[in-house]
């Protein structure tokens, strides 16, 4: 099984902790989107990982250290890493044929901007499964048509009329892959392009058109990381699946003066608290200073002094200084609020 991750994109929404950061590799409950998305594929799965594939931007932005960054994921899993790289940002399906040698065999292909958890087992009968999940106003989503016999039939993008209410969330199984790439590589040679992008859905349909049999896979959870408040939210409820999953959280040399940690927290390593209250729902990472501060539902990156601060809500990057009394804010890397 490989799994192929295309995360070329900055992530305008979340700036401007993304102007330094690739967007998959801003850390929630402890671990990078990525990270964590791949880990949770795998164990979903259950079986070997033979290969990661990465679609990254330009060396730029996507430098050595992201690189080695995922080198260090895929090993983790006992699987191959291969980098790709798409130098103009031509769509989901230009994307995924920048990865085109790896597309062969079976192959899960996820976008690098959610998280789940989920359970369940892949149908055999399937040639290919489009993850989804129930929405409460599916005219802001793309959503699946169903036939009397549970098989997609039609991608729907943000109907006007009710066509389901059963997301895509932009995670796909193909039981061969080298199909999908067979028919985005026609996507390619025939210009196809929707809003001027060539789109993995125009390969699908494609398939779907050919007679390949494409099934549902429901998630419990559906997580994202758009923008700042969703991503803070996320981190929330991640903290929460993982203290619940008994997942030790906090570092065991976290140095407390006069402080209280309220559970669900994570808090990295070389982390001092002064005279602070932290949680619940609250990440600090690795070298954080926290003093004379209360903090509450918030995601703080790493090497940050944060004090005088009463924060709910709130985003920090990284090697941020913040003195002050603001509450809902969002503050990029190198920031000082004094």
């Amino acid at each position: 099984m490989k799994i192929i991750v295309p995360m070329a994109g900055r992530g305008s929404r979340l700036r401007p902790h993304t102007l330094t950061v690739p967007k998959p590799l801003i850390p929630v409950a402890g671990k990078s989107i990525v990270h964590r998305l791949v880990e949770d594929i795998t164990k979903i799965l259950k079986q070997p990982i033979e290969e990661v594939a990465f679609i990254l931007g330009d060396e730029a932005f996507f430098g050595d250290d992201v690189v080695e960054s995922l080198e260090e994921l895929a090993e983790g899993l006992g699987a191959k890493a291969s980098i790709y790289r798409q130098d103009l940002p031509l769509g989901t399906g230009h994307a995924i044929m920048c990865a085109k040698e790896s597309l062969s065999g079976p192959a899960v292909i996820a976008y690098a901007d959610t998280l789940i958890r989920a359970d369940f087992e892949l149908d055999p009968a399937a040639d290919a499964v489009i993850w989804v999940k129930q929405v409460d106003q599916p005219e802001a989503f793309g959503v699946v048509k169903l036939n009397g016999n549970n098989e997609i039939i039609e991608l729907v993008e943000k109907p006007k009329e009710f066509v389901s209410d059963l997301a895509v969330i932009g995670i796909y199984y193909f039981k061969e892959v080298g199909d999908l790439k067979k028919e985005l590589q026609g996507v390619l040679d025939n210009n196809i392009q929707n809003g001027g992008e060539y789109q993995i859905n125009d390969g699908i349909k494609a398939m779907m058109a050919n007679g390949k049999v494409f099934k549902t896979g429901s998630v419990d959870e559906w997580m994202d990381c758009g923008n700042k408040d969703v991503t803070v939210e996320t981190n929330s409820r991640m903290l929460g699946f993982l203290h619940n999953d008994g997942e030790h959280l906090v570092d065991y040399d976290v140095k407390l003066e006069n402080s209280t940690i309220i559970p669900p927290c994570y808090i990295g390593e070389n982390v001092v608290l002064k005279n602070a209250t932290v949680g619940p729902n609250v990440s600090l990472g690795k070298g954080c200073h926290v003093a004379d501060s209360t903090i509450k539902n918030s995601l703080v990156q790493t090497f940050s002094q944060i004090k005088n601060a009463n924060l709910d809500n709130a985003m920090i990057g990284n090697h941020v200084s913040y003195d002050g009394k603001f509450t809902s804010i969002s503050i990029g890397d190198y920031s000082v609020l004094e």
